[in-house]
Parts: structure tokens; sequence; C-alpha cells
């Protein structure tokens, strides 16, 4: 991977930085000059001699774990200039089991606790302490990675897609209050891309389920529903997110990006 666009040390929080598309964001960001603070529940040692990366271990649903990462953010790099929201989960089941009528495959409110607090809960109470320190910077970016399931909804991840559709509200509502302190908050909205660990493994099996059909017949022709015709790269969502931190952005705020390959209803 090559430098394509100067960071300039901007110092740049990631949640969910140690795996999936968090990793390729991490990496994306380092390459052009940026200063990384990993924020991870589940941390790994793959940065831990690169002295321009600060990894810490802790919950997006624990304020003074948030609080500690901030203070040691603070303590290595003197100030943030960005939060990526990355940090998500996901079940995939029905609101109803109409095929079998087995409670296994439908939700419960563990299943919406869980998610709907990792996914929001999280990213507010994230956001809300970051957000304190970039107040008094008088400057910050915000990016919420959402996703296209918050947009068009997703059968078998209602739950997950009502989560994601939170972030889309939060990007409009916190861009219109922080503006004024020179702080821009912005969304980027993935669709079907590569394997990650959350959409691998059991997933894809009770996703097949929710739509009544076989595992090997998920997404197989990108044709028909994604007008490039292919997937989309981790590192394709990875650029988007480090321009959007960038200063090329500047003007950018209060809106979320589609990285969809065309990919709609329409």
């Amino acid at each position: 991977m090559d430098q394509w666009i100067k960071m300039d040390g901007k110092v740049v929080v990631v949640t969910g930085g140690c795996s999936g598309i968090g990793t390729h964001i991490v990496n994306d960001l380092l390459v052009n000059g940026a200063k990384v603070v990993i924020y991870d529940l589940n941390p790994n040692s793959l940065y831990e001699d690169n002295e321009n990366v600060l990894v810490v271990q802790g919950n997006v649903l624990e304020p003074t774990e948030i609080q500690n990462m901030i203070d040691k953010t603070l303590e290595k790099f003197g100030r943030i200039d960005a939060l990526v929201n990355d940090a998500a989960v996901t079940r995939v089941k029905l609101l109803v089991d109409y095929y079998n009528g087995d409670h296994v495959h439908e939700y419960n409110a563990d299943d919406f606790d869980f998610i709907l607090g990792v996914n929001a809960k999280g990213v507010f109470l994230t956001t809300q302490a970051v957000a304190k320190v970039m107040v008094k910077q008088k400057s910050g970016v915000i990016v919420n990675i959402t996703s296209e399931a918050g947009m068009e909804g997703s059968k078998g991840q209602s739950i997950y897609a009502a989560s994601k559709g939170a972030l889309n509200s939060f990007t409009l509502s916190w861009a219109k209050e922080l503006g004024q302190y020179n702080i821009r908050v912005v969304g980027v909205s993935p669709g079907i891309n590569e394997p990650t660990p959350m959409g691998a493994g059991t997933h894809m099996d009770e996703l097949a389920y929710t739509r009544g059909i076989k595992k090997e017949q998920i997404g197989t022709d990108y044709a028909k529903v994604i007008p490039l015709g292919r997937k989309g790269k981790l590192d394709e969502i990875a650029d988007l997110v480090t321009y959007l931190v960038s200063d090329h952005a500047s003007y950018i705020t209060g809106t979320t990006v589609n990285v969809t390959g065309g990919k709609s209803r329409g």
C-alpha cells in the first residue's frame, strides 16, 4: 500500500480497529501519515512495535474505559483529530419464524439490547466523550461506519439495520450541533463487500435460513444487484474514510456516503 494523501500526523481513534474493516482503515491511515489509536475489546499485538500506534483495550459501553482511552491518547499524542466509530456486532434472525415456528431463529430482547447497545449506545457514549475534547480544540472529524442496511433494511437483520439507521440520524444531528466548533460529522455506508469476521461462519448460515435459500446462493450473482458487477473491497472503504478525515474533505459534513457499487432497490 502506497501513500496517496497527506494526513500530516493527524491523531485518529478507531474503535474496533483490530479486525475486519477496522484493520484496513487503521493501515490506510498509517500509510498516509496519521497516528492511530485503536480502541478494541479484543486487541492484538500486530502494532506493538509501531510508535505511531496506541492500542487500548476497552468496551464502547463502559464510560470509564472510554475515558481511560482518551486520557492515554492525550498523554501520548496530545490531541484527537478524528474518531472513526467502526466497532459493531450483529445477530441474524427473523422477527417471526414463519418457516418453522422455531423461536431459535426469532429475535428476542437480549438480541435487541446486545445489537443496539454496541452499535448505537456504544457510538453515542464514545462520541460524546471524544467530542468534549474536540469542542475544546475547536476542531475534529467524526466518521460513523453505518451500512446499506440502515438505508434500505435487510431481511434477517432488522435490528442491525435499525442500529445503523440510528447512526445515520446521529450523523445528521451531530453535524448540526457541532459544526459551530469546526467539527465535521460524516457517515460511510458500505454495501456488499469482501468477507469480514462479522459476515462469516454461522451468520451466513442464519442469513440463508432467514431468506429461505441455500448458503451457496447468497450474493452469487452480483451483476444483477450491483451495477459495477462485483463486491466492494475493504480498502475502498478505508480510502474513503481516510479522505473524509483529511483536510481535503473540509467542507463535507452532515451526510452519509454510500460505498455500494451503485446497489439500490431501484
